[in-house]
């Protein structure tokens, strides 16, 4: 009884989203994603949805790191790390990604989420003082969830008065520790940086920040949100994921000191719990790296069409959530008509998706637009054909 009762609640769930339309569809790609895409029973799109920021998710030298990496280590370690899971690429790996942001050490887990998850209840307990933006990354959210005896808080999303009345309020706790993204997913916008540095600073408090969607993106050189600022080499916790600029494939990691890396190793649940991260997906990633550094233009490219993209649709008469990141957002209102916008430009052949509630507010539907440093002149000006005929049909 009680698990058709189940069923019958799971049904009629999810038929109030298909009559809301608010039901999520998933494409079936069949091809490799880079700045078009095929998708099944459709054709090509130009993928305006994509994490894949620098274009090195089908790139050769990235495909042939990985593929040397499976035929020499196999398919997966088949074992956690203290086990017989870590292998000399892991360990590479790890000490370039310390490098490109600036850390002494790093370790790698099978996604970021696993990293935050892994990371914030390791390190905090009674005493502690957990401060977390409002806008956080959901993964971000379910890491405080899952820290015990620690107070958390929440801070006005960028508010810095906020965040250092709360400091201040807490200046007897063990340990202060502040946790932002770098580039706020849904947003755009980056974390003000600089002030919570200072804030740190002047507060004792550990800075962690997830800069997912600011690596490969921001600074000069593609180091992420810290470049951007001047502050490379200056936070004190980094986390990261290896599934979008670095090639989109899969992995994330944790950036700290020595110590810091040191204890998650033997504390850390996901990392204790979980096989190693697939040589594969490193090997891919070291790749990355290679073309990164290689090739810093594509990072200046992925700006410069960011730039474009926002200035386009302005003067379309939209009005896109200001921002340095590759996330263009328009905020459109309802989750109905976010799905609804986002069909008619895949219908024209345009892929982006319309997010709504429970990912963003109620009433703050939107569609992101995610550029690519793979996106040309003439990618850029067909997708704003589209947005353009898009605006005049809505309004009709």
């Amino acid at each position: 009884m009680a698990q058709r009762g189940l069923e019958q609640r799971l049904q009629d769930a999810l038929g109030e989203l298909r009559s809301t339309g608010t039901y999520k569809h998933f494409q079936h790609l069949t091809a490799a994603t880079g700045p078009t895409a095929t998708v099944e029973g459709h054709g090509e799109v130009l993928v305006l949805c994509s994490n894949n920021y620098l274009g090195l998710a089908a790139h050769p030298h990235v495909v042939a790191e990985g593929t040397e990496a499976l035929a020499r280590y196999g398919a997966g370690a088949a074992s956690v790390r203290f086990i017989c899971g870590t292998l000399d690429v892991h360990r590479t790996l790890e000490a370039r990604l310390a490098a490109w942001v600036g850390a002494e050490a790093a370790l790698t887990y099978t996604s970021c989420w696993n990293a935050n998850v892994g990371l914030l209840p390791a390190l905090l307990g009674d005493g502690d003082v957990l401060l977390s933006d409002e806008l956080n990354h959901a993964s971000i959210i379910d890491a405080c969830r899952l820290v015990r005896g620690a107070q958390r808080l929440v801070y006005g999303h960028s508010d810095m008065g906020d965040l250092e009345a709360q400091l201040a309020a807490h200046a007897s706790a063990r340990t202060r520790l502040v946790i932002t993204d770098g580039v706020f997913s849904m947003e755009g916008d980056l974390a003000d940086l600089p002030h919570i540095v200072a804030l740190a600073e002047r507060y004792d408090a550990v800075v962690v920040v997830d800069d997912s969607h600011g690596l490969g993106v921001l600074g000069a050189t593609g180091r992420g949100t810290a470049e951007h600022f001047g502050l490379h080499g200056r936070i004190d916790i980094t986390t990261g994921t290896l599934g979008k600029s670095l090639g989109g494939s899969a992995g994330g990691f944790v950036a700290a000191s020595r110590a810091v890396v040191d204890y998650l190793a033997q504390r850390s649940r996901p990392q204790l719990f979980s096989n190693s991260l697939p040589p594969a997906v490193a090997g891919a990633a070291l790749g990355a790296l290679d073309v990164l550094e290689r090739e810093p233009e594509r990072v200046a490219r992925l700006q410069q069409n960011a730039a474009a993209m926002r200035s386009g649709l302005a003067d379309l008469g939209y009005h896109p959530l200001p921002g340095a990141a590759a996330i263009v957002p328009i905020i459109v209102g309802a989750t109905a008509d976010a799905i609804d916008w986002s069909r008619r430009l895949f219908d024209a052949g345009v892929f982006v998706v319309g997010f709504g509630y429970p990912v963003v507010p109620e009433g703050a539907a939107r569609l992101r637009i995610q550029v690519s440093a793979e996106h040309t002149p003439a990618h850029l000006a067909r997708a704003l054909a589209a947005f353009a005929a898009l605006r005049q049909g809505v309004a009709t």
